[in-house]
């Protein structure tokens, strides 16, 4: 755990007291558990966890630095990456975990419960659906997805969800770059606007990664999101 406190502070400026390692400690012995039973998550062993789940979500800290959103949305969570490690940094700020599949959202509740995680709510949906839903449409800071789908499609997943004014950003492998070009025509049409590409270091892994930030700067017209399963289907 040393490597990730002394990483996590070097590489992103997030310093961990005493009692967030602890819960992260607590959060990675509940993912080995249950890994073993459901197949949450490709990643098993504690090194990987650390390095590819923990340190990989606090890598966001980059693309906001001293200014962390009060309402984030984290689409795709799966085992709860990157929404629950922030909401462990980040204790006020309001965290919205969207996952499509049960038995991960149902992973992210004990998690919740477990670490007794306050204003952190899990909702079993899909992201076409919560777009629509007045409740959540456009009133987020941020909106946050790691390795979902393809920025095209990801943007109509995240955009709708984000508030103008505020941001996307989308956790990228070495595509990332290339996928943000061919995307920009589908951002702008649901009112966003690439702001820029952050390269992310992770140690020991070699593959190139990044964040992708885009600025929402217009109102997302009505017809978006469409249905679930369209934009994966058409993208635009």
């Amino acid at each position: 755990m040393d490597a990730l406190i002394q990483d996590a502070k070097t590489l992103f400026n997030v310093h961990l007291t005493a009692r967030q390692v602890m819960a992260l400690i607590h959060y990675e012995k509940e993912l080995v558990d249950w890994n073993q039973k459901f197949n949450l998550t490709a990643i098993r062993d504690v090194e990987s966890i650390r390095t590819k789940h923990f340190l990989d979500s606090y890598s966001c800290v980059s693309a906001w630095k001293a200014n962390p959103p009060k309402r984030l949305v984290d689409v795709g969570t799966g085992a709860g990456f990157p929404g629950i490690p922030l909401k462990i940094v980040y204790p006020t700020m309001h965290v919205t975990l969207v996952e499509s599949v049960g038995k991960k959202a149902m992973f992210c509740q004990h998690i919740i419960q477990t670490l007794g995680l306050e204003d952190i709510e899990v909702i079993h949906t899909r992201a076409e659906t919560l777009g629509q839903d007045p409740a959540h449409r456009e009133s987020y800071d941020w909106a946050v997805a790691r390795a979902v789908a393809n920025l095209n499609i990801l943007s109509e997943y995240l955009l709708p969800l984000v508030k103008v004014g505020g941001t996307m950003l989308a956790q990228k492998g070495e595509s990332g770059p290339a996928e943000a070009q061919s995307a920009e025509k589908a951002m702008r049409l649901l009112g966003g606007k690439l702001k820029q590409l952050i390269p992310v270091e992770l140690p020991g892994v070699a593959d190139d990664r990044y964040l992708v930030l885009v600025d929402k700067v217009a109102a997302t017209p009505p017809k978006y999101p469409r249905k679930a399963g369209i934009p994966m289907k058409t993208p635009l």
